[in-house]
């Protein structure tokens, strides 16, 4: 496929990280700069804890998780100036980032019937971005977009990623007694998130590893940016 094809060709940036890496911010503003669609396939997992907790369906049982995930209707609005994320026709993204659907995601998200299920609704998404899209996660280039034009995986060392996380939360105006236990439910959910046997949080091994510990967002922005313009054809909007 010559530069031109590519340049009209939809195209898939699979971006995955553990939490704190910067996988979000930068795949909003990848998508933003590049003119394609963004999905936040977390708030997807999110979306369907919540609606768990919510219907008082116990998390920890694997089969009753697996037997209720096809109830919830959950779509993903795809705009990187403003993704939404509703459960039902309702608006949950604000609901879906607190600390009780924080600490259980893991466990729903580790339920193999709950990941096929948004498996197909996140390549759904991709199929109808008319230019392409930006999706991250923890297993976009390793099992959702197994083809995706670009895979990178994020990274940053421990501290980094403890300090981006607390003053993220700090900003939103959380006592220091949350933060600390938020940070603890993040460092257990990336241990369980990569250890768990379906599709665990992993480098897909085509991914490019960009470590974010001492690179600015605009740089981390334009590094991946520049491998999506060079693989796919494609410049800023």
């Amino acid at each position: 496929m010559d530069t031109a094809d590519r340049a009209n060709a939809p195209v898939v940036v699979a971006i995955d990280g553990p939490s704190g890496s910067g996988k979000s911010t930068v795949s909003r503003a990848v998508a933003a700069r590049l003119g394609l669609s963004f999905l936040d396939t977390g708030a997807m997992y999110r979306a369907m804890t919540w609606w768990m907790l919510a219907n008082e369906v116990d998390v920890d049982d694997a089969d009753a998780v697996a037997v209720a995930c096809g109830k919830p209707v959950i779509v993903s609005g795809t705009d990187a100036a403003g993704p939404t994320i509703t459960v039902d026709g309702q608006d949950v993204s604000g609901p879906i980032r607190g600390q009780q659907v924080t600490s259980q995601v893991s466990a729903v998200a580790a339920v193999p019937q709950v990941r096929a299920r948004l498996v197909e609704l996140q390549r759904g998404c991709a199929e109808v971005a008319e230019r392409g899209i930006v999706a991250e996660g923890r297993d976009m280039g390793s099992v959702v977009f197994p083809d995706a034009t670009v895979k990178v995986f994020l990274t940053a060392s421990e501290t980094a990623r403890a300090e981006r996380r607390a003053a993220e939360l700090r900003a939103k105006g959380l006592d220091e007694a949350t933060i600390t236990a938020m940070a603890a439910d993040l460092a257990r959910r990336d241990a369980a998130d990569s250890s768990r046997e379906t599709a665990p949080l992993t480098q897909a091994a085509d991914a490019v590893l960009v470590d974010t510990s001492e690179l600015t967002l605009e740089q981390v922005i334009d590094t991946i940016s520049g491998l999506v313009e060079q693989r796919a054809g494609l410049s800023a909007v």
